[in-house]
C-alpha cells in the first residue's frame, strides 16, 4: 500500500518468494480441520512436500501436556506419533515439479485440552526434516465462542498520551511528535460523557504499562500502570465508570517482545548464569538476539520457554481480574503460535465473556489461521480494499463489491474483523485524503454499514489529521498521525453528529450488525448493497465518481442516513426507484 510501511508481503516480489517457498517447502502452516474443534472432534492435519525433497513419509508428534512432544523417525519419547497417508500429488507450475500431500487425523479430545504439535517428513536416506523450519503448533479445544458483545461493538481506539491531560491540565510541548503531550488515564475518564454521546461502546487503550516511549510498545513491566498516565487506581476507576456506562475496556497487549530496560533482559545480558537467559532467543550471547524486526531495544521474547510463557499468561490473567474486557494482541503473527492455544485457555479460564482479536499485517489465509486461537483479526485487508476504493480511487465500484463478496464468503461469521479506515501506524485518513471531508464521510457510510465491528481511531469523528506524512527520508514516522485529540472549538461540530448519526443508525439497526449481506448494484462508478436480518431491510447506494449520479432501485424505500453535502434525490418511477446521488456521496435507505 502507499501508504502502509508494515508487512512482510508489501510488494510484487515479496508475495512471490513467499509462494515459493511455500511451494518448495515442507509446510504445514496451521492446516487443520476444523480450526476450532469442539470436545471431541477429531482434526486432520496437513502437510505438503515440495519437489526438492526426496521425501516419502511424515509424522506428527503431539502431546496433551504441558511439555512438548519428543520423538524422531516415526518414535515418541515424550506424547504420541501419528503417521500422516500421502493423499495428493500434484503439478505445480512455479515449483516446475511435483508437490506431495500427506494427512493425518488426531482424535477428539475433552474440553478445556490444549494439544501441541510439530510435523516431519523422512527422506529415503533415513533423515528427518521438520516442517516450518521446525515450528511447533498447538490448538485450544472447547465450545467458546466469540462473545456476544463483540459482534455487537463500536470500538474507539485511543491513544492514551494523546487523548486528553485531564481537567484543569493543559498539554505538554515536546520538541518533537515523538515525546510525551501528558494524556492520563483519568483524562479518559473525565472523557466517558464524550465517549457515550459518541455512541461508541468499547474502548481500546494503547499500551498503559511502564515505558520509555510515548507509545508503551516496549514495557518494562506488565503488572504495572505507566506513572505518566496514572495508577492502577487510575485505571480501576476508569473501568468501573465506562461498566456504569456499559462501554467495555480493552487493553492493547504485547506478548512477542517488550523494551530492552526490561529488569529480566537486564540481568539476561549481564550474567550469562542468570535464569532469564532463557527467556530469549540469543545468538551470541550477550550483543546479539532475536527481536523485533531487527530493533535492538525491543528483544523478542522466548515464549517457547515455559517460564517466561507462565509469566506473561500471568500478566494476562492479572488484568482480566481486574475487570479488563479483552485484549488487541499487537503483532500477533510473530507469536509461536503454540503460544496462541495456551493464550486462549488462560483467557477462557478467566473470564470467557473477553474479546481477543490480534493485529496481523499479512494475507487472510494467515488471519484465518488463528481460528480458534483468537476471536478474529483487524481486518488490514478490508482497510487495504477502502483505500484504493475511495483514495487513490484505483479500484471501481464494481472491484470494489466483487471483493466484498469474496471477503465475507471466505470468513466465517464467528470470526469477528474490526473494520477501520485509519489507526496510529499509518497516514491518518483525512491527511491521505489532502482534508476532503466528503471522502472520509463516504468511506465512514461504508465502513459502519458493513458486518465487521467497526472502529473509530480517536479525532477522526472530529476532524484530527496531521502536520506532515509518516514517510520522511525513506523513514516510517508514524508519530506523525498521533497528534493531541482536539477539544472545544478545535472540533469540527458538523463532522462529529455525522459520526454520532452512523454510531446511532448501527445501534439501532440489528440488520447492521448482525444481517447478512447482499449485493444488488454495481458499475464503474456506483455500488449499491442490502443489508437485512428477515425483518428489517437496508440498502446503502454509494457514488464514487466526482460527477453525480444515479442508480435504480426496485421497491419502495426512504432515506435513514446520508453522506453529502448537497442531499440525494428519490424520484419514485413505475416500476423503479431512482436515487439521485451528487459528486462523492452515499445514503441509506430503509424500506
Amino acid at each position: 500500500m502507499d501508504d502502509f510501511i508494515f508487512g512482510t508481503l508489501a510488494s510484487d516480489a515479496q508475495r512471490t518468494a513467499h509462494v515459493r517457498a511455500l511451494g518448495a517447502g515442507i509446510t504445514h502452516r496451521s492446516a487443520r480441520k476444523p480450526l476450532d474443534p469442539l470436545p471431541g472432534q477429531a482434526i486432520q492435519l496437513e502437510l505438503t512436500v515440495g519437489p526438492a525433497h526426496t521425501c516419502d513419509r511424515a509424522w506428527v508428534y503431539w502431546s496433551t501436556d504441558v511439555d512438548d512432544p519428543v520423538g524422531s523417525r516415526g518414535a515418541a519419547s515424550h506424547g504420541i506419533v501419528t503417521s500422516l497417508a500421502l493423499v495428493e500429488v500434484r503439478w505445480d507450475n512455479l515449483e516446475w515439479g511435483y508437490v506431495k500431500r500427506y494427512q493425518a487425523t488426531i482424535p477428539g479430545q475433552p474440553d478445556g485440552t490444549v494439544v501441541r504439535y510439530y510435523m516431519t517428513a523422512g527422506d529415503r536416506d533415513g533423515n528427518e526434516h521438520p516442517a516450518d523450519d521446525g515450528a511447533y503448533y498447538a490448538f485450544y479445544v472447547g465450545d467458546d465462542p466469540t462473545p456476544d458483545w463483540a459482534y455487537e461493538a463500536v470500538v474507539y481506539h485511543i491513544f492514551v498520551d494523546r487523548f486528553f491531560p485531564g481537567d484543569g491540565n493543559t498539554w505538554a510541548q515536546p520538541e518533537s511528535p515523538a515525546g510525551f503531550y501528558g494524556g492520563t488515564l483519568r483524562g479518559i475518564t473525565q472523557k466517558l460523557d464524550y465517549i457515550s454521546e459518541l455512541g461508541a461502546n468499547t474502548l481500546w487503550l494503547s499500551p498503559i504499562f511502564p515505558s520509555p516511549s510515548h507509545h508503551g510498545y516496549d514495557a518494562t513491566d506488565y503488572f504495572k500502570v505507566e506513572p505518566r498516565l496514572g495508577s492502577e487506581a487510575d485505571l480501576r476507576e476508569l473501568l468501573g465508570a465506562a461498566h456504569a456506562r456499559r462501554i467495555k475496556v480493552m487493553l492493547d497487549f504485547v506478548p512477542n517482545h517488550w523494551s530492552s530496560l526490561h529488569a529480566t533482559f537486564q540481568e539476561a545480558q549481564q550474567d550469562p548464569n542468570s535464569p532469564y537467559v532463557k527467556w530469549y532467543t540469543f545468538r551470541n550471547w550477550p550483543e546479539e538476539y532475536e527481536s523485533f524486526f531487527g530493533v535492538k531495544s525491543l528483544p523478542q521474547i522466548n515464549l517457547r520457554y515455559l517460564e517466561a510463557r507462565q509469566h506473561v499468561l500471568q500478566a494476562v490473567e492479572y488484568w482480566l481480574n481486574i475487570g479488563v474486557d479483552g485484549f488487541r494482541l499487537d503483532y500477533a503473527i510473530g507469536t509461536s503460535r503454540d503460544f496462541w492455544a495456551d493464550f486462549r485457555r488462560t483467557v477462557i479460564s478467566t473470564n470467557p465473556d473477553a474479546w481477543i482479536f490480534g493485529e496481523v499485517v499479512e494475507p487472510s489465509d494467515s488471519q484465518l489461521s488463528f481460528q480458534g486461537l483468537l476471536d478474529g483479526c483487524l481486518d488490514f485487508i478490508l482497510l487495504e480494499a477502502f483505500r484504493q476504493t475511495f483514495v487513490f480511487r484505483r479500484w471501481d465500484a464494481s472491484r470494489f463489491m466483487s471483493f466484498l463478496d469474496s471477503h465475507e464468503a471466505y470468513f466465517p461469521p464467528s470470526f469477528t474483523r474490526p473494520s477501520f479506515l485509519d489507526n496510529h501506524d499509518m497516514n491518518r485518513y483525512l491527511w491521505v485524503v489532502n482534508g476532503d471531508k466528503r471522502l472520509l464521510k463516504l468511506a465512514a457510510l461504508c465502513q459502519f454499514t458493513l458486518a465487521g465491528p467497526p472502529v473509530v481511531y480517536y479525532g477522526t469523528e472530529v476532524g484530527l489529521s496531521q502536520l506532515r506524512d509518516i514517510r520522511q527520508d525513506g523513514k516510517g514516522i508514524l508519530e506523525e498521525s498521533r497528534l493531541p485529540m482536539l477539544w472545544g472549538n478545535e472540533q469540527d461540530k458538523g463532522l462529529l453528529a455525522f459520526y454520532q448519526s452512523l454510531i446511532a443508525l448501527r445501534s439501532q439497526e440489528t440488520a447492521l450488525r448482525q444481517g447478512e449481506r447482499r449485493t444488488l448494484h454495481a458499475d464503474k462508478d456506483t455500488l449499491a448493497y442490502l443489508r437485512s436480518d428477515g425483518d428489517s431491510f437496508l440498502v446503502t447506494v454509494i457514488n464514487l465518481a466526482p460527477e453525480p449520479r444515479q442508480v435504480a432501485l426496485q421497491g419502495i424505500w426512504t432515506t435513514i442516513a446520508a453522506a453529502t453535502q448537497d442531499g440525494c434525490k428519490l424520484i419514485e418511477q413505475v416500476d423503479t426507484l431512482l436515487v439521485k446521488l451528487p459528486a462523492f456521496s452515499g445514503v441509506v435507505l430503509a424500506e
